[in-house]
C-alpha cells in the first residue's frame, strides 16, 4: 500500500494557490504515493469530525495549475489553539493514515504547521509552502511570498484607474490596501501605479500612533499639491496602520470581532471611513474644498489568476515540498535561494519573545524603498 501525502489550505487566499497543488500532487503521485487534498484547511482535523477530502489525480492537476482561488478552499482556523486540539488534530491525521503532509499558508499556517511536526516527531513529515499576498515572511534573499506579485499587479492596475478618475473628476482617493503587519503590498502596488503617496507602518518609530499623525500626513499632501497647481491625488494606506493606532482613538470600535488566531479583524475597521472623516474636517478647517473619497483594495486581489512569475514560482515549491519530504525532511518552511529549494527550519522562523513566526517588514533603508519614496516626492510636486 502506497504512502498518503495530503495537502491543505490555511489563512487567506493568494494567487497561486492551485499551482502549488497541482505540482506537489503530480511530483508525489510520480514518486508513487497516493495525494489527497483536505478541504477547509485545518477546520475538521481541528474540531475531530469527518474530514471533507479528496483524492488527486494529475487529471485534477492539470486543469487547475493556472487558475486563481483554491481547489480544496481554506480557513483560518487555528490547529494549536491548545493542546486539546493539538491532539485532536494529530489523531484526525493518523485515522487518514497520513505520511507526509504538505500546509500551504502564512505566518499562523506555519505555526500550526510547527506544532504539528513538533507533537507527530516524524512520524508524519511535514512542510510549509509560504503563501501570502502580505510579503511578509522572512525568507532567505528577500524572496516574495507567492501571490504577492500577482496582487501588486492587479492592485496597481486599479491604482491607475483610480488615478485617472481622479484627474478626470478632480478629486482625492484614500485607499486601503490589505497587509496587516507589512507595508509591503501598499508600497509596492503605489510605487508600480505612479500613486501620489504611500502611508506604510514601518515609517513610524513606536509602539503607537495617533491617527491625527496619518490624517495630517494625507492633508499636508493634499495641500502641497494644490499649491502646485493640482487638485487630484490617491494616497495608498496600509490596513496594518490600525494595529499601530492608539486604543483611544479606535474606542468605538471595541466590538469589532476577532479571527481563530486573537487578531482583530481589520476588514471591520472602518479605517478608511475615519481618515476620510477626519481629513474632510481638517480641510475644512484650512478652508480648502476638495472631495476625498475611499476605495479598500485587498479582496479582489487575493484570487486573481497568477501572472506567469507566480505561476513558475508555485511550480518550484510544490515540486520542492515534495521532494523535500521524500528525502526524509519534516518541520520546514520550503523556500527558493538561487533558483533552489531551501528548506528553512521552522524553529528557526520563531520570534522567541512570542513563539510566533517572525514578520518581515519593509526595509526602509534600502535603496528599493528610497527609489519609491523618490518618485512618490515627484508625484506630489505634479
Amino acid at each position: 500500500m502506497a504512502d498518503t501525502l495530503a495537502i491543505l489550505v490555511g489563512g487567506g487566499p493568494a494567487p497561486g494557490i492551485n499551482g502549488v497543488i497541482a505540482s506537489a500532487t503530480i511530483e508525489a503521485i510520480n514518486a508513487g504515493l497516493d495525494v489527497i487534498g483536505i478541504y477547509d484547511g485545518y477546520l475538521d482535523l481541528a474540531a475531530g469530525t469527518p474530514v471533507k477530502t479528496v483524492r488527486l489525480t494529475i487529471d485534477d492537476a492539470a486543469r487547475i495549475q493556472s487558475s486563481g482561488g483554491s481547489f480544496l478552499r481554506t480557513s483560518r482556523t487555528n490547529p494549536a489553539k491548545d493542546d486539546a486540539t493539538l491532539d485532536r488534530a494529530v489523531r484526525s491525521l493518523d485515522a487518514l493514515r497520513i505520511r507526509y503532509l504538505i500546509c500551504i499558508g502564512g505566518d499562523d499556517t506555519t505555526f500550526g504547521a510547527t506544532r504539528i511536526a513538533e507533537r507527530t516527531a516524524g512520524r508524519i513529515g511535514v512542510a510549509t509552502v509560504p503563501k501570502t499576498i502580505d510579503n511578509d515572511l522572512p525568507l532567505p534573499e528577500n524572496a516574495p511570498t507567492f501571490g504577492f506579485e500577482t496582487a501588486r499587479a492587479v492592485g496597481a492596475q486599479i491604482i491607475e484607474t483610480l488615478l485617472t478618475d481622479a484627474r478626470t473628476t478632480t478629486r482625492w482617493y484614500i485607499v486601503v490596501s490589505m497587509g496587516r503587519k507589512s507595508g509591503s503590498l501598499a508600497l509596492g502596488m503605489a510605487s508600480a501605479a505612479g500613486a501620489t503617496l504611500a502611508v506604510i507602518p514601518e515609517e513610524f518609530p513606536g509602539e503607537t500612533l495617533e491617527l491625527e499623525t496619518v490624517v495630517d500626513l494625507l492633508c499636508d499632501a493634499i495641500v502641497t499639491r494644490r499649491n502646485h497647481g493640482r487638485h487630484d491625488g490617491v494616497a495608498v494606506v496600509a490596513e496594518g496602520i490600525v494595529e499601530r493606532i492608539s486604543a483611544d482613538a479606535l474606542d468605538a470600535l471595541e466590538n469589532v470581532s476577532r479571527d481563530a488566531y486573537g487578531h482583530v479583524r481589520l476588514a471591520d475597521v472602518p479605517l478608511g471611513a475615519l481618515l476620510r472623516d477626519q481629513v474632510r474636517a481638517r480641510l475644512a478647517e484650512l478652508g480648502v474644498e476638495t472631495t476625498v473619497l475611499t476605495k479598500d483594495i485587498g479582496y479582489e486581489l487575493r484570487c486573481a489568476k497568477p501572472i506567469p512569475f507566480d505561476v513558475e514560482y508555485t511550480r518550484t515549491l510544490g515540486y520542492g515540498a515534495v521532494r523535500y519530504l521524500l528525502g526524509g525532511g519534516s518541520g520546514a518552511l520550503v523556500a527558493l535561494a538561487n533558483g533552489h529549494v531551501q528548506p528553512l527550519a521552522l524553529a528557526d522562523l520563531l520570534d522567541p519573545q512570542t513563539g510566533r513566526v517572525r514578520t518581515r517588514h519593509v526595509d526602509i533603508g534600502s535603496d528599493a524603498y528610497k527609489a519609491a519614496r523618490s518618485g512618490f516626492s515627484r508625484a506630489l510636486l505634479g
